[in-house]
């Protein structure tokens, strides 16, 4: 939505962060060190900083700090943006000297950015009515409750709704900032000032990777209370939202309306997505294949659970199990077949005969031939590694193998030996083939 025309009086090189007691410590020193903090040198333009307070101080914050601002309400009158940080409590209403001043400025063409628990301050002050915003996952049914005018929309990581613009929590109000000098000054500024923070210059994606099953705090005492706990007890079983709208005795169009109300979110993708977070948690903690899952979190088929994790985590089940698996803190047994990075060995690192630990394979070991890149032959002796591994992950199959071997340039395999230990050419195949399963997922971050 255009904004208004700047009031003379107002700069737009002119930022104010409006500070009150009680405000996280994180969320408000985003805007002072993107906005506060001369970087020209790294080609990024200047800003000219005021920390104003919205009301009387010392102003506490994280820790039992005190602040000081330097300027009070009237600074905000030279701004071309004001930004207000996390607010300290959604319970608590803001002061009405600073909505007022707020409401003036927008007025008078200033931007309006709310970071985090900053939207509900905005909303206070009427700047969000008829608009698209976001904040915090966790705030947003609240938020959209106690303002239904509001489009609250709590997927995404910012929302610029051209002179009004809000964030989700804490490092969602980097790339907020990030945004703002982009449209300001270009992505080259932009990317320059991501540089000198060490931030990615834009993150992909919402924040549906982090949501959980969370409800308003005021869900106790609404009557659709009963029908959301059952929905949670029974996600694997069948059902729709006809189902729930019947349980309610509702029609589906009163249903939708007064779901929508309570959670801040459509019931069909409410429904959706705590049937991929029930996946999310059945992947992370058992051992049940991607169709076992599907069937357990109510999905109709494994290609329906598949599209909406895909949709909402932006991975694929078995892709989020592996990763997820990889992070996970393990034994020195299971770190056995990982290098000093403590990552599985790779398929060149095999290819050189190394080790885990950069130690030569005992069937790798150079025979008189090692100048000229011989392989002894003749050495045969297994690997209790080698062998501890396939005890732990199972044979795959020898034509599998022997191709993945040929593939990776690695020896050939060799019969199993006497007393079904594995032959050191088969330890070398399962090992190829997890270090070249689902290329680029191991090292993918997810979450």
């Amino acid at each position: 939505m255009p904004g208004r025309k700047l009031s003379a009086r107002r700069r737009k090189e002119v930022v104010a962060v409006l500070m009150f007691s009680g405000g996280p410590i994180f969320e408000s020193s985003i805007p002072l060190s993107v906005f506060g903090v001369d970087r020209q040198d790294a080609g990024v333009p200047r800003y000219r900083l005021l920390v104003c307070a919205g009301e009387d101080g010392p102003l506490r914050t994280t820790g039992g700090l005190e602040l000081s601002a330097p300027y009070g309400l009237d600074a905000l009158g030279r701004a071309g943006t004001i930004v207000v940080p996390a607010w300290r409590s959604i319970s608590q209403p803001p002061p009405a000297s600073a909505l007022a001043a707020l409401r003036r400025a927008h007025e008078e063409g200033a931007r309006i950015i709310g970071l985090c628990t900053g939207a509900f301050v905005l909303a206070a002050a009427g700047l969000l009515d008829g608009r698209p915003a976001t904040t915090h996952w966790m705030y947003a049914p609240t938020l959209a409750k106690r303002y239904p005018s509001v489009h609250v929309d709590p997927r995404e990581l910012f929302v610029d709704d051209g002179d009004i613009l809000t964030s989700a929590g804490t490092a969602a109000g980097i790339d907020l900032c990030l945004h703002v000098v982009r449209t300001d000054h270009g992505s080259d500024a932009a990317n320059a000032l991501a540089r000198r923070l060490v931030v990615p210059p834009r993150r992909s994606g919402g924040q549906e990777r982090y949501l959980d099953r969370s409800l308003p705090e005021e869900i106790g005492g609404d009557p659709l209370a009963e029908v959301v706990a059952w929905a949670l007890e029974h996600l694997h079983e069948q059902f729709d939202v006809e189902t729930l709208a019947a349980r309610a005795y509702m029609s589906r169009r009163t249903f939708d309306r007064r779901f929508r109300s309570l959670t801040g979110s459509a019931p069909l993708q409410w429904l959706i997505t705590q049937r991929v977070l029930q996946a999310q948690r059945l992947l992370e903690t058992s051992d049940y294949s991607v169709d076992e899952v599907a069937g357990r979190c109510g999905f109709r088929s494994p290609v329906a659970l598949r599209g909406h994790f895909r949709r909402q985590l932006g991975s694929s089940p078995a892709s989020y199990r592996t990763a997820f698996r990889a992070r996970r803190p393990q034994d020195p047994a299971d770190r056995a077949d990982r290098g000093a990075d403590g990552r599985p060995d790779r398929p060149e690192r095999l290819e050189r005969g190394e080790g885990p630990r950069g130690e030569t394979l005992p069937h790798q070991r150079r025979g008189p031939g090692a100048e000229s890149g011989g392989v002894d032959p003749g050495r045969t002796e297994p690997d209790p590694h080698a062998i501890r591994l396939t005890e732990q992950h199972g044979r795959a199959d020898a034509a599998e193998l022997a191709g993945l071997v040929r593939a990776a340039g690695l020896t050939r395999l060799r019969p199993e030996r006497a007393g079904g230990r594995p032959a050191p050419g088969q330890v070398l195949g399962q090992q190829a083939a997890r270090s070249t399963a689902m290329p680029g997922q191991r090292d993918r971050p997810v979450g």
